[in-house]
Parts: structure tokens; sequence; C-alpha cells
């Protein structure tokens, strides 16, 4: 994904390691435990990270690089896709590699890595975690110790044609899917809404498929693991939420060509003006209504996700920042977290990118929310978020939603037999030792 909670008090086991949950007391014996080491060496760094669209991650490195001359700063830039970054990340790890210094993680991998030890312990007392979203520090605890500093959060948003809606005499945006689906019918009468879509996510069979079916069904009233880390989809609420999502590829509400969209092919799909709503991280607002390659720039507008049977429930995304263990230089790693986190960056590559910031204080600050007015509706999304299993092995949990959820997207297999599957596949993952 481009760039993605309370974490739930319960532990799922995967491969051959315990899941431990953020909510953990401190560490004991096992592939869990680590003591706070001194994080000395100074020198010259690596920063390993997804590809950024806006620029401003190199205005911020050459500004770290010029008041930093023997402690330069080189952007290592991975895949687009969350998925390859994992892999590219892991296979560093595995053979020691110190080739990477600071780690731009996903939410969602702090637990494997912190239980492989791949990534060091860090200071909370040196970095003000009470002035950061309690929910974006929480992605980046492992056993209750701090592992990964919260660097961008994200929650999803629905992206909606504002003036469409309008001029069909819609005034107020969705709250379910149907009363998505009939907005829709309303806006398609329009001539100018010829050949449009009517709503797209994330469906290519990616991590990003895991966060769509997710969402569906929390807001369908279920959960994919209780808070016990015990499996939970195969369940009248999941099936009425992956019902709703076939359903919606049958009847051609979502289109056809939506089944292949990662986050940019739906984001692109929308700014050329063939999508009516598409459900979307932040970073989408400021390249939208980039005047000149976005059609629907001033044309559009955010609110929260529409859900099952009401509102809907975003799943909590976000990168953190942490320091492999294998790289010489910790001490200048420290420092360059606490610089890309403080108030100056964050503030920037907000005004950038659009991107979620995790200080709590630049969603109230009144110029920010003059020219991002969706920042209240993005705070409410992240802070009602629900995460995804902090897993050890987190990525098999996730692939294992994709194949079975894509199954019944793609008509493969019928819901039942999708989701029954599903259970039993995350039941002998947990039940593994």
């Amino acid at each position: 994904m481009i760039r993605r909670g309370t974490l739930a008090c319960g532990a799922v086991a995967l491969t051959t390691a315990l899941l431990l949950s953020a909510c953990g007391g401190g560490a004991s014996s096992g592939s869990g435990t680590a003591t706070t080491g001194a994080l000395t060496g100074r020198g010259p760094i690596t920063f390993a990270t997804g590809k950024d669209t806006s620029g401003n991650l190199d205005k911020l490195v050459n500004t770290w690089n010029t008041q930093h001359p023997t402690e330069n700063v080189r952007v290592v830039e991975l895949p687009e896709s969350a998925d390859d970054q994992l892999q590219q990340m892991v296979q560093n790890a595995q053979i020691k590699s110190d080739a990477f210094s600071v780690l731009d993680m996903d939410v969602t991998w702090t637990a494997e890595f912190a239980a492989h030890r791949w990534i060091d312990q860090l200071p909370q007392d040196q970095l003000n975690l009470p002035n950061y979203l309690p929910s974006a520090v929480a992605t980046g605890k492992y056993r209750g110790n701090l592992y990964a500093m919260p660097f961008k959060s994200n929650g999803g948003l629905l992206f909606y044609r504002k003036d469409l809606l309008q001029q069909a005499g819609v005034q107020q945006p969705p709250k379910t899917f149907a009363d998505m689906f009939a907005d829709c019918q309303k806006v398609m009468a329009l001539p100018q809404a010829a050949g449009m879509g009517c709503y797209a996510g994330q469906y290519a069979k990616y991590e990003g498929l895991t966060v769509n079916f997710s969402e569906a069904v929390d807001s369908a009233g279920g959960s994919v693991f209780d808070d016990n880390g015990n499996p939970t989809v195969d369940t009248p609420q999941a099936k009425t939420a992956l019902n709703t999502l076939v359903q919606a590829f049958k009847s051609g509400s979502i289109p056809k060509d939506a089944i292949t969209y990662k986050e940019e092919d739906s984001r692109r799909a929308f700014e050329a003006g063939k999508l009516v709503f598409q459900r979307q991280w932040p970073y989408g607002w400021a390249l939208g209504n980039k005047a000149g390659s976005s059609q629907v720039a001033g044309k559009f507008d955010v609110a929260p996700l529409p859900g099952i049977t009401g509102q809907g429930v975003s799943t909590l995304g976000g990168y953190n920042l942490a320091i492999s263990a294998f790289t010489k230089n910790k001490a200048t790693a420290l420092d360059f977290i606490k610089y890309l986190t403080s108030a100056d960056a964050e503030r920037s590559n907000l005004l950038a990118t659009s991107e979620a910031p995790t200080l709590t204080a630049l969603y109230n600050d009144q110029t920010l929310t003059k020219k991002f007015p969706y920042l209240p509706t993005l705070q409410q999304s992240i802070e009602t978020a629900k995460p995804r299993p902090q897993a050890v092995s987190y990525g098999d949990v996730s692939s294992a939603i994709q194949e079975s959820v894509y199954a019944a997207l793609t008509g493969q297999k019928s819901t039942d037999q999708a989701l029954s599957e599903l259970q039993q596949k995350l039941q002998q993952l947990t039940q593994q030792k």
C-alpha cells in the first residue's frame, strides 16, 4: 500500500512464535526479549522508504544533510507496494545487512521485526510520546516497549464528487453502502456522468484487499479477529460484508477493472473522472486537487467511510520509523527519527502531501484546518479505526485473507466456501506454536 489504534489486548500465535500485542507487559524470556542498549555511533546513514510522490522527503533530507554534513542521510527508495517493501526489509534483516539504517515500516510490521530482534528498542523518555496520537503510538509498541516511532498515521476516507451529487440533488454524503449505491443511480442519470463507475476501493490481491475486507466486516458489526485473537470470519456479519462486495461487482456498482486496483490505480481513476466515489487514504487529497494533472480538482470532498449497517469503520494505517539492529550509526539514526517526527517536519509533510500527521496538535491548528478542512474527519477516522492483528508473521494472515476474499470477488468460490475455508486457515495459523 502507499502509506498506512489502540491494539486489541489479545494474542494470535503465528508460524513458530506467539503473537503478542502491544498491550502486553514488559519483556520476558523468548524471541521477543530485548534490553534497551545504548544507541551509539555517528556518521552517514540510509533511510529505506517507499516511493515519495511529493518530492517533500527529498526537501526534508536535504535540509538535514545541510545541517549535518558528517551525518548525511541517503534515501533508499523501495518499491511502491507495501508487500514488496516488506519483502526487501525482511531479506536484508535475515542476512543481518547494514544496508538500511532507518526503516519506514508499515504499522503492522512492528511485532515481526521486534520479535526477531531486527530493530532496536527506542528510548521512550526521549520522544515526547504524549504529544502524539495514542492510536499511532500503540502501533509502534511490542510487549509494552517502543520499537518504532509514529511517523505518519492513516485512516480511510470516502472521496466523492460533491459537484455531481449536488447536481443530482444529493445534499449529504452517504453513510451506508446502500445509500451510496442509491446516490449513484441519481448521479448516473446526469448527462455529465455518462460512462462513470460508482465506487471503487482496492481489490487487487495484496494488502489493500485485506484492509478493504476488514473495513467491510467491521462496519457490518463483525470482526476478523476477536479481542482474544481468535478468527471470526465465518459469521453472519462477515458473510453480509463479503456478499455486499460480491454483489457490487456483479451489478457493476464496483467496476470490473477495480479487481486490479491498488491505491494508485483507484486514485488515478477518480482523478480521471471515472468514479463518483472512491475509498482512499488522505494522501489523495493533495494529488486530487493538483491543477493540470487532475480532472476533479476543486470538485470533490471527503467524508467518513460508508458501512454495511451504518457508518463505516476504517482500518488503521500508517508508517513508523525504526532503527535497524544491524546499522552502525544508531545515535544519528535516532536523531534523524526525532527530526522527521518533529512539529516542523510533520507540518511540512502535511502541507506537501496531505498525509495524516501523528502529532495531535496539528489537527487543531487553525491554519492547517483552513487549508485541509478534512482534518477533523480524518482525526475521527483514525481515532475510531480498527487495527489489523499485530502478528509476528502478519504476512501469513494477510495472504490467507487475500486468497479467500479474492476468490469470492472473482466468482471462483461462493462466499460461504471462501469464509469457511478462511476460518479454518486462520485457526490453523493461530494454533501453531
